[in-house]
C-alpha cells in the first residue's frame, strides 16, 4: 500500500515526485498510468540592460522594475504515459534543453507543476553529472549516486554499463582523456543500464558514431517494449517519426503542435523551409520558369546562415525548382528535372571563380557535388561589385527517403587548390518522399534498370 504524505495542498504518492511552486492540482487528478504530466509550466528569467540595474532594483524604494521578463517557457502541458516515447522538437532556443531540465529537477519553474512517477535517468548535455578528473568507473559510481541510486545497485550493473559502452581500457583512466565519443558512449551506457522508468535523452546521441547511434536504438526499442516511457529531443525527423509515439513542437518557449508525428514533423518541416508559417501558394506551380527570378517567395535568402570565408564575395540566396512548371521545390520522388540557381556578388577580385552545390544527408555525408571546376567550366573573373547567377541544370537523383541539404559555395582558384571565399552550410533543405518500397530500405541510391541473370544449379 502506497504511503501518502501532504504537502501543501497536494497529496503525493511514496513513489511520484512533485516539483514546482504552483502545486494546484491533486493527485485524484492523477492517472496511475502517466509517467509524467506537466501542467502549465513556465521558466521566467529577469533580463537586465546593465548589472548595476539588478543592485538598483533590488534596493529602490518604490521597487522600480529595471528589468524585462525573458520567458523561456510560457503555459507547456502535456502528459507521457507509461510506454510511450514523446519527441519533442524545435528550433535552437525554443526551450526543449529548458523543459528537459525542469523535468527532471535540475531547474525549478518559475509557474506549473510536474508530476513524474518512477525513477527517473537523464541524458542531457555532453559532460553533466561527470567528474574530467576521476576515472570512467569512479564517473559510472559518481553519476549514478547522483542520481539515487545505492552501491550496491551500481555494483550490479557495473559490467553492463562498461561492456555497453565499448571503452575497454579507457574504463580505468580519467575522462578528461576520452573524446566526445567515448564520452557520450559512457554517459549513455549509465543512463539506460541502471534500469529507470523514464528515460530523458537531448541531443546528446548526435555526438556518437553511426555505429553506436544504431545500438543505442536498439535498446530503446527494448526500453519500450519492457512498458518504460521515453522522453526524445532531436533535431532528426526520420528518428523521431519512426521512434516516438508522439511529437511536440516547441516554438519560442510554447507548445505549437501536439500530436502524430508524421503530421508535427511534416509542418515542422515546411516551416524550417520557409522560415513561416505560410504555405506556399499552388498559383505559383504554372509560372514560366523565364519568370522565376522575379518571385521573391521562391528564394531562399541566406545571410545569416551559418558560413565560413576568407570573404571577398557572398553568396546572397538560393533556390531549386522544377525545370519544367517553374515552382520552388522543397520535397522531392526522385528523377525530377530540376534547376538549382545560385545569386553571389564580389567585393574585392575573384581572379578564378568557382561556384558550387553539394548534397548532404541529415548525418554531414556528401552525396553529391557539383561545381564549374569539376567540367572544366571557366567563369571570367568578377571584379568588386560584380553580381553572378549560376544555374545547375540535372536530374535529381533517386534516393532514399529523409531530410538533405544543399550547402553551396563560392571560392577562387582551381579545383586542386583554391580559397573558400564563402561557405554556406545547409543553404537550402529538401525532403525526398516516395511510396516505393525501394526508397524505403536505406540505400541511399536507387537503380531503376537493373539486369539479372540467374543460374541455378
Amino acid at each position: 500500500m502506497s504511503t501518502l504524505t501532504f504537502k501543501g495542498n497536494t497529496i503525493l504518492t511514496e513513489n511520484t515526485h512533485i516539483l514546482g511552486d504552483t502545486a494546484s492540482t491533486l493527485l485524484d487528478n492523477y492517472s496511475g498510468e502517466t509517467a509524467i504530466r506537466a501542467e502549465g509550466i513556465s521558466k521566467v528569467y529577469k533580463l537586465y540592460k546593465r548589472k548595476i540595474d539588478r543592485l538598483k532594483e533590488s534596493i529602490h524604494p518604490l521597487r522600480k522594475q529595471y528589468h524585462v521578463n525573458f520567458y523561456a517557457l510560457r503555459d507547456v502541458s502535456f502528459e507521457l504515459k507509461k510506454g510511450q516515447t514523446i519527441g519533442i522538437i524545435g528550433k535552437n532556443g525554443a526551450g526543449k534543453s529548458t523543459l528537459l531540465q525542469i523535468l527532471t529537477g535540475v531547474l525549478t519553474p518559475s509557474a506549473g507543476v510536474v508530476y513524474r512517477t518512477g525513477r527517473i535517468s537523464a541524458l542531457l548535455e555532453l559532460g553533466a553529472g561527470f567528474n574530467p578528473e576521476l576515472t570512467g568507473i569512479e564517473n559510472v559510481y559518481f553519476n549514478s549516486t547522483l542520481m539515487g541510486y545505492s552501491k550496491k545497485e551500481i555494483d550490479e550493473k557495473i559490467d553492463d554499463i562498461v561492456g555497453f559502452a565499448e571503452i575497454g581500457d579507457f574504463a580505468e583512466q580519467a575522462v578528461k582523456t576520452y573524446s566526445s565519443g567515448m564520452f557520450v558512449r559512457l554517459a549513455f551506457a549509465v543512463a539506460i543500464n541502471i534500469d529507470p522508468d523514464i528515460l530523458i535523452v537531448d541531443e546528446a546521441l548526435s555526438v556518437g558514431d553511426i555505429r553506436f547511434q544504431q545500438k543505442c536504438f536498439r535498446r530503446f526499442r527494448e526500453f519500450k517494449e519492457q512498458g518504460k516511457s521515453i522522453i526524445f529531443v532531436s533535431h532528426d525527423m526520420g528518428a523521431v517519426k519512426n521512434f516516438c509515439d508522439i511529437a511536440v513542437w516547441l516554438k519560442d518557449g510554447s507548445i505549437h503542435s501536439f500530436g502524430d508525428p508524421e503530421v508535427v514533423s511534416k509542418h515542422y518541416f515546411s516551416f524550417m523551409c520557409y522560415d513561416s508559417l505560410t504555405t506556399v501558394d499552388d498559383t505559383k506551380a504554372t509560372q514560366s520558369i523565364d519568370n522565376v527570378t522575379d518571385d521573391v517567395s521562391l528564394w531562399e535568402d541566406v545571410s545569416g546562415y551559418s558560413s565560413f570565408g576568407e570573404g571577398g564575395a557572398e553568396i546572397e540566396r538560393v533556390t531549386l525548382i522544377d525545370r519544367k512548371t517553374g515552382q520552388r521545390i522543397d520535397a522531392l520522388n526522385g528523377g525530377e528535372d530540376v534547376r538549382f540557381i545560385v545569386d553571389g556578388r564580389a567585393t574585392k577580385l575573384i581572379a578564378h571563380p568557382g561556384i558550387g552545390i553539394i548534397l548532404k544527408d541529415i548525418y554531414g555525408n556528401f552525396i553529391f557535388t557539383i561545381n564549374n571546376y569539376m567540367y572544366n567550366i571557366s567563369i571570367k573573373p568578377l571584379n568588386p561589385a560584380d553580381k553572378i547567377r549560376v544555374e545547375f541544370d540535372f536530374v535529381f537523383p533517386k534516393l532514399k527517403n529523409g531530410h538533405y541539404t544543399f550547402t553551396a559555395s563560392i571560392s577562387d582558384g582551381t579545383l586542386e587548390t583554391h580559397i573558400q571565399n564563402h561557405w554556406v552550410h545547409d543553404a537550402y533543405l529538401v525532403r525526398l518522399v516516395n511510396n516505393d518500397i525501394r526508397y524505403k530500405m536505406g540505400c541511399y541510391v536507387i537503380l531503376d534498370d537493373v539486369d539479372m541473370k540467374i543460374d541455378l544449379r
